[in-house]
């Protein structure tokens, strides 16, 4: 089986419970995909996600359920964000002409071994290095 890394997206469409409209579809989606698979993260994928689900807004989590869903998502291998890593990752964004946090992500995600990135951020199918990414919610409706 091929080595799985999740973007912050996937993981905050599983966790939020009160989404509307085509972010309703990928919740179950990404359910199925954090329940049936082992993944890897970054440290980078946690701050965003916590970030991410308790800033003010619509789709808000409590912040009991937000840490809840972080120590879930913590015990799968976690790339640590170090000076290494934030070099390859502005490298990885320079080459590609993407923005550095994408870049991270891919470095993460090559450093975990992960063959495949499971993001909506990058370009479903492109290969970048020995990654590829993989959009799980392309055939949804826009």
């Amino acid at each position: 089986m091929a080595g799985l890394f999740f973007d912050t997206n996937v993981l905050l469409y599983a966790a939020r419970t009160k989404l509307e409209g085509v972010d309703a579809l990928k919740r179950p989606v990404a359910l199925d995909l954090i329940g049936g698979h082992d993944f890897s993260v970054s440290g980078q994928v946690l701050a965003e996600f916590y970030h991410n689900a308790v800033k003010d807004g619509p789709y808000r989590l409590p912040i009991e359920e937000a840490e809840e869903w972080l120590d879930r998502i913590a015990i799968q291998p976690c790339v640590a964000v170090d000076a290494r890593l934030v070099g390859a990752g502005a490298a990885l964004a320079r080459r590609y002409q993407i923005s550095y946090w994408d870049g991270a992500i891919l470095a993460a995600a090559h450093h975990a071994d992960a063959d495949l990135l499971y993001t909506e951020d990058l370009n479903d199918g492109q290969r970048y290095g020995d990654v590829t990414v993989i959009n799980p919610f392309k055939n949804l409706p826009h």
